[in-house]
């Protein structure tokens, strides 16, 4: 049985937003589940196509379009790594494009790179395809307004990832966006995709961890698959998501993998974050570190999904 496993950002999120991020949330893990669940011949193409799948819908998973950057522009961040030949293709800080994992798998089929930054990563979109868009089509009032909350980067960062010190006036936005996802099929196969639009009020040209292998996202047929949210400085550092399926490697399950390293993490840097995460035997895990993270995962054809510590619900399909 294959299965897919999704998380969203570590977000302080609006209590309104919350049912609706977790109904789409359950909605593209359907989408990338029918994708994932193809006959044995198409399986190579449909665990990507459940990534690609999943990732469309970061416009409506997350409910508020992009997060903005200082200048009031849209840069995005995205990732996709194949476990079996760990292929990865990624790009970073590309301006006002719709579907950035889509532009990173071509990265990792069209070229011998593996990262495409910034106006070379947008003219490389374009000829294949994927213009820019209008970037008020991938802005809401709703990002404009966290923008003015969180106008100084130093302040975003402390905000959301402080728990000990998170002003009032600001616990109801969310100032972050990232998804990812996580996938083991039939075959064995596993893989990656993580995509993010960075925090509110980062800097022009600032590049976070979701497209650096082995932070944002890292797949290994040998071990696992993992997806990663949080403080992107603070998860580069510690490269996060392979620490995890380093864990992995030396016999601990999913679980304590993650948690171990979200602890590594914040012991080390002060960071905080969370990860989902696929074994090469299907083992799965949503671990976090802060107030919540939407999650959801399909195992034996029933739907397990959850936002809070401790939530886990289970629906049958």
């Amino acid at each position: 049985m294959s299965d897919l496993k999704i998380n969203g950002d570590v977000k302080i999120m609006n209590q309104i937003l919350q049912p609706k991020i977790i109904k789409n949330s359950n909605s593209t893990r359907l989408i990338g589940y029918i994708s994932s669940s193809k006959s044995r011949t198409e399986m190579k193409l449909s665990y990507y196509q459940a990534l690609i799948s999943f990732q469309r819908c970061i416009s409506n998973y997350n409910c508020t379009g992009s997060v903005l950057t200082y200048d009031e522009q849209v840069e995005l961040d995205a990732i996709i790594m194949d476990g079996h030949t760990l292929k990865v293709g990624a790009v970073a800080a590309i301006k006002n494009v719709r579907n950035p994992v889509k532009v990173a798998r071509l990265v990792m089929d069209k070229t011998q790179h593996v990262l495409l930054a910034g106006c070379g990563a947008n003219k490389f979109a374009a000829n294949h395809g994927h213009n820019e868009v209008d970037p008020d089509t991938l802005i809401t009032p709703y990002a404009r307004e966290e923008l003015a909350e969180y106008k100084k980067y130093s302040h975003a960062v402390n905000s959301l990832f402080n728990k000990t010190d998170t002003p009032a006036s600001i616990s109801d936005t969310s100032g972050h966006d990232t998804v990812g996802c996580a996938v083991l099929d039939n075959n064995g196969q596993l893989a990656c995709a993580t995509s993010t639009g960075g925090i509110t009020a980062k800097m022009p040209g600032r590049v976070g961890d979701s497209p650096i292998v082995g932070a944002g996202g890292y797949a290994d047929n040998t071990v696992g698959a993992v997806s990663t949210t949080g403080h992107g400085e603070s998860i580069i550092k510690v490269c996060l998501a392979r620490h995890i399926t380093f864990l992995m490697g030396t016999g601990c399950n999913s679980k304590d993998a993650v948690s171990q390293s979200l602890s590594y993490m914040e012991s080390r840097v002060n960071g905080f974050g969370g990860a989902v995460v696929v074994s090469k035997s299907g083992d799965v895990a949503a671990q976090f570190s802060t107030p919540r993270m939407p999650w959801a995962f399909i195992k034996s054809d029933k739907l397990h999904f959850g936002m809070h510590h401790g939530q886990h619900e289970i629906e049958n399909l």
